[in-house]
């Protein structure tokens, strides 16, 4: 749980600089893969999606035809599902659940 909070904090942190997010390395012997929060995945990837279209926060906003998305991308700022959806919708995305067996 500690991990995950601290991958959550360190990302948080580089969204709000606009900082670029490395990719996940590849766990080495005897080490864990630490998730991206649920709650912080959509805005991860809609942000990196950004990023990819080098798209600022002015040009999603007239996209989605709102006046602004500088809260809709924080971290810290809780945000409806559909929003998101919404958002990543407009950057070509689509969100995807999938259930396994945990193991």
């Amino acid at each position: 749980m500690q991990a995950a909070d601290c991958l959550a904090e360190a990302i948080a942190g580089r969204i709000a600089r606009g900082d670029a997010i490395p990719p996940p390395s590849k766990p080495k012997r005897g080490q864990y893969l630490v998730s991206v929060p649920l709650s912080l995945a959509p805005k991860l990837a809609s942000y990196l999606a950004m990023r990819d279209r080098s798209m600022r926060k002015t040009e999603l906003a007239k996209l989605l035809r709102v006046s602004e998305t500088r809260r809709m991308l924080d971290p810290k700022h809780h945000t409806k599902a559909e929003s998101i959806q919404a958002a990543l919708r407009a950057l070509g995305k689509r969100i995807v659940v999938r259930f396994e067996d945990a193991a």
